[in-house]
């Protein structure tokens, strides 16, 4: 028992050797494309010469070098951002309620971004025992690094690596700013969406409450709950659960960042694949005081 164990440590089968080299003996004969190769991963893993997560991510860092910045970026109109001139309350506020820890610093408009601001660099004011009224974003700006829409995914993946930056700033061929990419979205692209402590978990329920306007739900709650809990008057005729109802007020299938407002009610997709909403975020018009099934 002891030999064939150490014979499988030698010859690299239990590691990431040792999954390149079952894929390799997979392939019987080269495969001309990419598609090919798709078609023998597959093949391989109903052979179980590996697991069904371990082709997801095979598949994902295939697909990421054939896919640009614009294809995962998060839209201008929806970047969480800070004005130059805003004081610390309103910092506070943005941080707070958005629940990023980096935010790009803007001076007149969207296009003119003069920096990032972290949010735990916002701690060393309050640690160095200072009043809001001195408070200055510039004193804390951190360079911003832009990048084309163009961009290979595996290109700039690379460079987060080597820059150690986790955010770029995305523009178009006119030099205007179209968005925004983090490393957390071009990773997921291999590994599937990243969960995080603002995501709700199984045992949780349907609702978890961020403040009283401020909530993460699943998509699956009924619609007729989602009414109850958020004191709202959506129509449950055509559709049994919000998730529906985001969809179709969206017109599309959203990817994660998109949000659309109905009836005062602005939602926001945290999480989503190619065939439905999973977790979306809601800021309601007005404040919420209870929640039924909510779990803080």
């Amino acid at each position: 028992m002891k030999e064939d164990e150490q014979q499988q440590e030698n010859d690299g089968s239990g590691g990431i050797k040792g999954l390149f080299e079952r894929i390799g003996q997979a392939i019987s004969g080269e495969p001309r494309d990419r598609v090919e190769l798709m078609d023998v991963l597959r093949d391989a893993q109903r052979r179980e010469l590996f697991d069904i997560d371990a082709q997801a991510m095979l598949e994902g860092v295939l697909q990421v070098s054939e896919m640009q910045v614009r294809d995962i970026m998060i839209p201008r109109g929806q970047m969480v951002v800070i004005r130059r001139e805003a004081n610390l309350d309103e910092v506070l506020a943005q941080a707070i309620e958005s629940g990023h820890s980096r935010f790009p610093v803007i001076g007149e408009n969207r296009d003119e971004v003069v920096g990032v601001v972290l949010a735990k660099d916002l701690l060393r004011y309050f640690a160095e025992g200072q009043t809001g009224g001195g408070f200055n974003v510039s004193e804390y700006l951190r360079p911003a690094s832009f990048i084309p829409e163009s961009k290979r995914l595996n290109v700039l993946l690379s460079d987060f690596r080597e820059s150690r930056n986790h955010m770029a700033i995305v523009v178009d061929e006119y030099g205007g700013v179209s968005g925004l990419v983090t490393i957390e979205d071009v990773l997921e692209q291999i590994v599937g969406d990243i969960d995080d402590e603002t995501d709700i978990e199984d045992e949780e329920g349907d609702i978890h409450r961020h403040s009283d306007k401020r909530f993460t739900i699943r998509a699956l709650m009924p619609v007729e709950t989602f009414n109850d809990a958020m004191d709202a008057e959506f129509s449950n005729e055509e559709f049994d659960t919000i998730g529906g109802l985001v969809t179709h007020a969206f017109g599309h299938l959203p990817r994660r960042n998109e949000s659309v407002t109905m009836n005062g009610y602005r939602f926001r997709v945290l999480r989503a694949d190619g065939r439905r909403i999973h977790l979306l975020e809601v800021h309601t018009p007005k404040p919420v005081e209870t929640k039924p099934e909510q779990k803080d």
